[in-house]
């Protein structure tokens, strides 16, 4: 690893012919601060505040809790942090967001941070979440973890696998004020650096459309779809891809993009667009040489359908964070996440399900129930006084007729999954062989690191019509069926996360 002028870091891995087999779980640069002058940490706009002492979480003033990286402040150097927790996961970000992090000391009035002015390095895509700064004063660069995505993100080399990446880089930047002056400027400052770009790359440009044939007949364009170069792979691989590089960009309201500073390469273009479910890969692949400014002309997505919607819970946006988020306990409470957008980051929501439901889980009603206030965001286990239990949840609904003949499509997409099973059961909860099972998936631990998503699942699942009730309520068991502790779940934009969306199609119209 070498560090350039004005502090940048480029840490280059190169495997050579002949090296053993090996994975790489975590790569990163760690700073550690003097605890006697840096005590105010930002990492955003909303989240920054004077933080913990590290000696706060010693034994004789904190209280481990669930997991070492959690502590409850019982008896703090600074009295009014008593009963806040701190845990290096509250602090963690979307690498699309990750821009700069760092500390202020307010004697001298001295900043220090990190600025990423590109994340082409990062695995996982612009949505992969990872650590920042957190109590030490600890400053984090990560280049690799399998933070919020478990195995899959796990670099992983064959005997004799040659492979080499340069990581960043990154920009260690120092900024001082004169005394009296307020220290958040340090933060301002910070925020408005940049880093040059080399020339040597390339761009691409073009224009996404939708088109969905049961909403329209028309395409419309793609407002606010996210959409990147990663390595060449099947639909949907850039989150989980972890050795190439990774350009994204985000489309204006008439569905145009442009993708700048790309470098040298081959790769497929993806994209996923918020309201529908799926993913967008180019057919082929597209080749970036350096100076090409590659126009790519009109794209169409076309989402997966098999017919009309007859009902939906959630938004497909890779998100629990429509879903009702209680609020914490109240020992657990930390008032700098007190408020939205991040009050999902609290400590020990997953705690709240069986507090909200002590007598069985929860019931969702079609027509009746709102997703918002009634749908738990994480499909968690239950805690009994023996063990961690599975975890029903149920939604019921009428159909005014049913075409015994005929098969229903139930898609489950799913922003997290834990060591988790998920099975459905229709009409019978007690039926030994569900309908659909996922067997033992994920490993994104988003539950216990405040997430409301880790990486995203789709499930397809198709309903016989015979085992529906025409007239008449029917109830769709999910069951997160592997228990034992109590991170193990799924979120469906939908549940564990539960967490974004359900919804039936009629297959009928099937094209």
């Amino acid at each position: 690893m070498g560090f350039h002028p004005r502090g940048e870091a480029r840490p280059t891995k190169d495997r050579q012919k002949g090296f053993p087999a090996l994975n790489l779980d975590e790569t990163r640069i760690a700073f550690k601060l003097r605890k006697d002058k840096f005590h105010y940490m930002a990492m955003s706009d909303d989240r920054q505040r004077y933080m913990p002492l590290p000696d706060d979480r010693s034994p004789d003033r904190g209280k481990p809790l669930a997991y070492p990286e959690a502590v409850l402040l019982v008896n703090p150097v600074e009295p009014e942090l008593k009963g806040e927790v701190d845990d290096k996961y509250q602090y963690s970000c979307e690498t699309k967001d990750l821009k700069v992090h760092g500390w202020i000391s307010t004697d001298p009035p001295v900043g220090f941070w990190q600025i990423t002015p590109s994340n082409e390095f990062r695995t996982g895509g612009p949505t992969k979440q990872e650590l920042t700064s957190h109590v030490g004063p600890t400053n984090l660069a990560m280049f690799i973890s399998a933070h919020y995505g478990g195995n899959d993100l796990v670099v992983k080399f064959s005997e004799g696998e040659q492979w080499k990446k340069v990581f960043g880089p990154v920009f260690m930047y120092l900024n001082s004020i004169f005394t009296g002056e307020d220290p958040l400027t340090l933060w301002d400052d910070a925020k408005n650096q940049d880093f040059q770009q080399a020339h040597e790359r390339g761009v691409i440009s073009g224009r996404l459309f939708v088109h969905d044939r049961f909403i329209s007949d028309e395409q419309t364009p793609a407002n606010g779809a996210y959409i990147g170069l990663a390595p060449p792979g099947d639909t949907g691989s850039w989150e989980r891809e972890n050795k190439g590089y990774q350009f994204w960009s985000k489309t204006n309201d008439q569905g145009q993009f442009l993708i700048e500073h790309v470098l040298a390469g081959t790769y497929n273009l993806y994209a996923w667009v918020n309201g529908f479910i799926g993913d967008y890969r180019s057919p082929t692949t597209i080749t970036i040489t350096p100076g090409c400014d590659i126009k790519v002309g009109d794209l169409v997505y076309e989402p997966p359908r098999d017919g009309p919607t007859l009902w939906e819970i959630g938004i497909p946006d890779r998100s629990a964070a429509e879903f009702y988020i209680p609020d914490p306990d109240p020992i657990y409470t930390n008032q700098f996440l007190a408020n939205d957008p991040n009050r999902f980051r609290q400590y020990g929501l997953w705690e709240r399900y069986a507090m909200l439901y002590p007598d069985g889980d929860l019931v969702f009603t079609f027509g009746e129930s709102d997703y918002r206030k009634d749908w738990f965001f994480a499909h968690v286990t239950r805690k009994t006084t023996v063990h961690m239990k599975k975890r029903h949840g149920r939604s019921s609904l009428s159909f005014d007729k049913v075409n015994k003949d005929e098969t229903y499509k139930l898609r489950l997409a799913l922003s997290s999954a834990q060591v988790s099973d998920l099975q459905v059961r229709v009409n019978d909860p007690n039926k030994d062989l569900p309908l659909f099972s996922t067997g033992i998936i994920g490993g994104d631990n988003a539950v216990a690191r405040h997430g409301i998503h880790g990486l995203s699942w789709l499930c397809n699942i198709d309903i016989p019509g015979a085992v529906l009730i025409s007239n008449g309520e029917n109830a769709i068991y999910l069951t997160q069926a592997n228990g034992g502790t109590p991170f193990r779940g799924v979120m469906l934009y939908y549940t564990r996360r539960i967490s974004s969306f359900i919804f039936w199609e009629s297959c009928k119209h099937l094209i």
